[in-house]
């Protein structure tokens, strides 16, 4: 993709004769044209070269934007430098306007008085009126130049419009100045009053003064994506050969060593080697909260260091920092343009040439129906001085630009306008499990002792043997016993053994941590306390969590479970959602169990669990029959749905795979932020359908009250010079329209009266495809030495229960049924028993 920008548009008809001209140049597979920032997106083969001579043939200029442009992601944005000559320019035409109103109004009409010499002598004041006018014509000779380039071009634009009325009515009125020197009298007088030299200058000036207007509010709209860059810091403070020195953020490398003190900007993206500080992080999140950095801990550019002392390492510069990403992305997404925007552009192209046909019929038509030519002269003149393609070109770009900017200080991205208009329409939200509705980590959530030990006991064993371990749940406790300031007693022989557990010695005692399969196999258990364990087994894993036993001295100790645990904003996400009218689906690899806890949990509609990654795509697709879809995820694994959704969430923490898999990306991982993206969505969608209904209704009113159809009923006539001013506005209040906003927030949460859609029926029978839903059972197995013996066992099984599958393993003494209804283990054991081995029991 590359980016260019381009001069001399004024107007939706002249980017919509860009795109075309570019369109057809060999190579070219998309090109997307910007009004609002003056640029152009161009997707394909084609070259540089041949990208420009097309632009340029079409009338228009245009740059490349090359790394030049764009060092160290310094975006080149456009914004309305020509405002000051603008200025300067309306006041000198507004004092030459002034003075020839003077002459034409405040003499003629209402008898102001003038120098003795132009007393009487009606050539003189028509002589002044031309002179001031073609002064005013002159000093906005831009207008006359662009349009009349683009009639030679065959592209005729705004500008075309007002340079061919203001033109028309200084011809007309050169031409009545040489009829009063043939006349005398009353005549010469009369004539002197169907002058229109103020007509020809004021337009000018008022469509100026609408340029200010509208310059003026384009800039603000990319006010977001420059305070954004203003972030960026300037310099960094680095370790060179062991000593402190400020260098310049460029000259910041991968591995570098940079110092952060508090209230200082972090320069790049590092990893904390040493200090611990909290880091106000709301610039890139929005997240108000500062964020504790330890050790290893990520920081972020432009991020702010609040009281502590960090020595970081530089682990991505220049345009790869995060900052710098959402920049880009930001940036990018306004050269897009989103689906609704295709209908203005189909009416700008042909906006121009229709009105400018218009204002040929108003005039002859008037002329037929026996108006004085003056008359009928006005009349075309104000259907082109009225018609306004710039408020349809400007309609969506504007307020695509300002939602996009929003949604960069919320910590929430789109990528293009298309996702920016599409998310607001979802009716359906699939969401990931793990690191999207969770935190990703398992922690703990239940410390049960045996009866006769404490709690403080139990945890310090499980801290002292698992601290040794790198298991996920391991970590879970360890960092629950620090939390708690547990000490730690020395364990000594420690092993990680086969069979989901690990062995050490505390105080000359054999410890045993693990599942409880593997607990039952080192001690025994009593009759009573196996039925308590297995029941509060069974009631941790039906909740969704990981029971772990404890046991030292051939003795039970206690159950620790952990589980992965549901981010704190979850619940309300989806309470939210709910209220937003879209459904919740949840889609795991997890087992039922879990995925159901998780989803009773935050309030989830339905369920798909132990689906594979290339499963979780086809539910998508089966949902998208339902209603617009959006998945939201984090993994690798989650990169094919974000694709096959409508819109494609990530959460910001995850994957780059699902980053850059998805439409929108959000920065700071929380779910409500996925509710904030479909209210800012639907409040721009809104933002774009009011400024479209105002540019259409205005042109749809105006263009026939300008070409005086409203005469014979009410007697309204409408002058050029007003027409000249509504078309000034016109712009203005679409621009300004777009950036109310600015006041929006997508934080504020307000319940939708959108009517929910249906989901798939649910079954408890069946899988989302409608096949038969199966579940695995694993039974543990002695005796089996060869092939010969799985064989026998998978036959005794097959020939007993109904089974879909049996799969005998002698290598690892187990046998695994796929079953579309739960397994009788005695009815098994009995098959297995028959066949001459020895069933152990159901793998938990």
């Amino acid at each position: 993709m590359e980016r260019y920008d381009v001069g001399g548009m004024s107007c939706a008809a002249c980017s919509a004769r860009v795109e075309k001209a570019v369109g057809k140049v060999d190579g070219v597979t998309s090109c997307s044209v910007s009004l609002l920032t003056n640029s152009m997106v161009v997707e394909g083969s084609a070259s540089a070269d041949e990208i420009i001579g097309a632009v340029e043939h079409a009338g228009y200029t245009a740059k490349a934007q090359n790394a030049a442009t764009k060092q160290n992601n310094k975006i080149k944005i456009e914004k309305p430098n020509e405002v000051k000559p603008l200025v300067q320019r309306f006041i000198i035409s507004l004092v030459l306007l002034l003075v020839l109103m003077y002459f034409s109004m405040g003499h003629v009409m209402w008898h102001f008085p003038l120098p003795p010499f132009f007393e009487g002598n009606p050539i003189a004041i028509a002589l002044a009126q031309m002179i001031f006018s073609a002064a005013v014509m002159i000093i906005n000779k831009r207008f006359f130049v662009s349009g009349f380039k683009g009639l030679i071009h065959r592209a005729p634009n705004m500008d075309t419009l007002v340079s061919l009325g203001s033109a028309a009515s200084f011809i007309w009125s050169v031409y009545e100045l040489f009829m009063m020197t043939a006349t005398e009298g009353e005549a010469r007088m009369s004539l002197l009053h169907g002058l229109y030299f103020e007509s020809a200058a004021m337009i000018l000036v008022l469509i100026t003064l609408g340029k200010i207007l509208e310059a003026h509010s384009k800039g603000k709209t990319t006010d977001a994506l420059q305070s954004l860059m203003d972030l960026s810091p300037k310099t960094a403070v680095v370790e060179r050969d062991g000593k402190e020195v400020e260098v310049p953020i460029e000259a910041v490398n991968i591995g570098d060593i940079f110092i952060l003190r508090p209230g200082m900007s972090v320069p790049v993206d590092g990893v904390v080697i040493e200090g611990e500080s909290t880091l106000d992080e709301s610039m890139l999140t929005g997240e108000s909260i500062p964020v504790d950095k330890a050790l290893d801990a990520q920081v972020y550019s432009a991020t702010i260091n609040q009281n502590g002392y960090l020595k970081c390492r530089a682990t991505r510069v220049g345009e790869d920092t995060t900052l710098s990403q959402i920049i880009r992305t930001v940036y990018e997404a306004s050269a897009t343009k989103a689906p609704i925007a295709r209908i203005a552009d189909k009416v700008s192209g042909v906006f121009v040439p229709v009105v400018i046909g218009i204002a040929l019929i108003t005039f002859v038509i008037w002329l037929i129906t026996g108006a004085e030519f003056s008359y009928a002269l006005e009349r075309g003149i104000s259907v082109l001085v009225i018609s306004c393609p710039c408020a349809l070109g400007l309609a969506t770009p504007v307020s695509i630009m300002v939602g996009n900017g929003v949604g960069a200080k919320a910590g929430i991205l789109f990528k293009n306008a298309e996702a920016l208009e599409t998310a607001g329409k979802t009716q359906i939200v699939a969401l990931d499990k793990t690191g999207t509705i969770t935190k990703g980590a398992p922690e703990v959530t239940d410390l049960v002792p045996a009866d006769d030990v404490t709690e403080t006991e139990l945890l310090q064993i499980a801290y002292s043997i698992e601290r040794l371990s790198a298991h996920p749940l391991a970590e879970a406790i360890t960092a629950y016993a620090e939390e708690r300031n547990t000490a730690a007693l020395p364990c000594e022989d420690f092993r990680n053994l086969s069979g989901h557990g690990v062995s050490g010695e505390i105080n000359g005692e054999t410890v045993y941590a693990g599942a409880p399969r593997f607990i039952r196999s080192k001690i025994k258990f009593s009759e009573d306390s196996e039925r308590k364990t297995n029941a509060l087994a069974s009631t941790l894993a039906g909740d969704g969590k990981t029971p772990m036993l404890f046991a030292k001295g051939g003795r039970l100790l206690g159950v620790i479970a952990a589980a992965d645990a549901v981010k704190d904003d979850s619940k309300t996400a989806v309470r939210e959602l709910s209220e937003l009218g879209v459904r919740t689906v949840l889609i795991t690899g997890d087992n039922e169990k879990t995925a159901t806890a998780i989803a009773n949990t935050v309030g989830i509609e339905k369920i798909y669990a132990s689906i594979l990654p290339s499963g979780k795509s086809d539910i998508i697709n089966e949902l998208k029959q339902y209603g617009k879809t959006a998945m939201a995820g984090d993994g690798i694994n989650d990169a094919p749905a974000l694709t096959a959704a409508d819109t494609g969430i990530a959460i910001g923490s995850g994957s780059d795979i699902a980053i850059d898999s998805a439409d929108v990306v959000l920065v700071g991982s929380k779910l409500t932020d996925l509710t904030a993206a479909i209210r800012l969505s639907r409040q721009t969608l809104r933002n774009i359908h009011q400024n479209l209904f105002w540019a259409f209704i205005y042109n749809i009113i105006g263009i026939p009250l300008a070409a005086g159809l409203w005469i014979p009923i009410f007697g309204i006539a409408l002058n050029p010079m007003f027409g000249a001013a509504a078309m000034s506005l016109s712009s203005f209040c679409v621009v300004s329209n777009a950036l109310r906003l600015n006041l929006f927030d997508p934080h504020k949460h307000k319940k939708s009266h959108k009517t929910a859609v249906a989901l798939p029926a649910a079954d408890e029978n069946t899988n989302s495809k409608g096949e038969p839903k199966t579940m695995k059972t694993v039974i543990n197995v002695e005796g089996m030495m060869c092939p010969m013996c799985e064989k026998h066992v998978k036959e005794a099984i097959e020939k007993n229960l109904n089974v879909e599958s049996v799969t005998a393993s002698h290598e690892a003494n187990k046998v695994e049924i796929i079953s579309t209804e739960p397994i009788d283990y005695d009815k098994a054991a009995a098959a297995i028993t028959d066949a001459g081995y020895t069933p152990k029991g159901i793998e938990e």
